[in-house]
């Protein structure tokens, strides 16, 4: 064959290969309704285990790459998982007959909670006002306030600064439903929801640990601030109760604690990282020529963080009453570095070494 029956050829293998996905993700939907009759759980590690072994070993005895065989494997089995997941979310979804507004509803989260909401029944009502949501299937208003607040679920998905005087104002109109936020950070937001709470209304506050472009749950944290209402709680955990995601309860000084490191020292960490290499006068381009396993992985991470939202950022930097511990840790772990490289110290810097292999083996083990 000359090279374009080649290519040829491996276009019509492509539209196999393609067509053979589809039937796997047809064949995804029969084993979410399979395992929901049977009452059996979304995800059997056992199972992609098993599913992983075969490949690797059908591959070696093909000739090709175990590794790449699994990896291939590993894409199929997320999205035969997120396929499950969905059908799972619609099947035992608690939204039919409900309805939801959602404030702040055409931002990034706010989009992800109007689909998420939707899939579970909900009838979604989107206030915002930049513009009109893309579905047309939700109900739109510019203004919230100029709606009756009769709803059962309402989100507040603006940012942070608006959202402490939205939930102020929601206290004063005294809202049938169950109200939270989904705020990064939640010290700044203590006005609001204490208003709530004073103002008798079902309030709690979430916070979704991923971004708007996850479609997979399963092994996401969606944390819930318990404000000392079980009821607001319950229902708030209920909502994500048909997904994979893992649920973790906690107050709110102690959420914004620990966010600080979670958040904030690897956000500190990476704008450290990009600002040094942009401040060096070293070329991009030159580096990527001498790149290493460490330095790629850090670019790709520092890459996504160079690209959110700098507001976003800096309210999470800004805005934490905890923020300025994590800073004080980073700058003083740097400083610590640069103490035993500048003075020899290869003691001091084998037990940096030491200490962080102990310290990240231990939170191997607790997950």
């Amino acid at each position: 064959m000359n090279l374009q029956e080649i290519r040829e050829r491996l276009s019509e293998l492509d539209r196999q290969v393609v067509a053979l996905v589809a039937e796997r993700q047809r064949l995804s939907r029969e084993v979410a309704e399979a395992k929901r009759a049977e009452g059996k759980a979304t995800r059997d590690y056992t199972r992609e285990r098993e599913v992983l072994m075969q490949a690797r070993a059908t591959a070696e005895s093909m000739g090709i790459s175990p590794a790449l065989a699994e990896q291939v494997m590993r894409l199929l089995i997320r999205g035969s998982l997120t396929t499950q997941e969905r059908i799972r979310v619609a099947a035992g979804g608690r939204g039919d007959g409900k309805t939801a507004l959602i404030i702040g509803g055409t931002g990034k989260m706010g989009r992800w909670f109007s689909d998420f909401m939707a899939s579970q029944g909900y009838t979604v009502t989107v206030a915002d006002p930049a513009r009109r949501p893309d579905n047309a299937a939700y109900a739109y208003i510019a203004d919230w306030r100029e709606t009756s607040l009769d709803y059962d679920l309402i989100v507040v998905a603006t940012p942070l600064k608006i959202a402490n005087v939205v939930l102020q104002e929601l206290a004063g109109r005294k809202p049938r439903g169950i109200v939270f936020d989904i705020g990064s950070l939640k010290t700044p937001l203590r006005q609001g929801i204490d208003a709530l709470q004073s103002a008798g209304v079902k309030v709690t506050s979430v916070h979704p640990m991923f971004g708007p472009d996850t479609e997979l749950l399963s092994g996401r944290h969606v944390i819930f601030i318990d404000m000392g209402n079980a009821e607001a709680v319950q229902a708030a955990q209920e909502l994500f109760g048909s997904t994979m995601a893992k649920q973790v309860v906690m107050g709110l000084d102690e959420h914004d604690r620990l966010i600080a490191y979670v958040l904030g020292l690897s956000h500190a960490l990476n704008i450290a990282f990009f600002t040094a290499l942009a401040e060096s006068g070293e070329a991009a381009p030159r580096l990527a020529q001498l790149s290493s396993t460490t330095y790629d992985a850090q670019v790709d991470v520092a890459t996504r963080v160079a690209a959110e939202s700098p507001d976003l950022y800096f309210e999470i930097q800004h805005l934490n009453d905890y923020g300025r511990e994590s800073l004080q840790a980073l700058r003083g772990a740097v400083e610590k570095l640069w103490q035993s490289v500048s003075t020899g110290d290869a003691p001091q810097f084998t037990a940096m070494m030491q200490q962080g292999r102990e310290y990240l083996a231990g939170r191997v083990r607790n997950d």
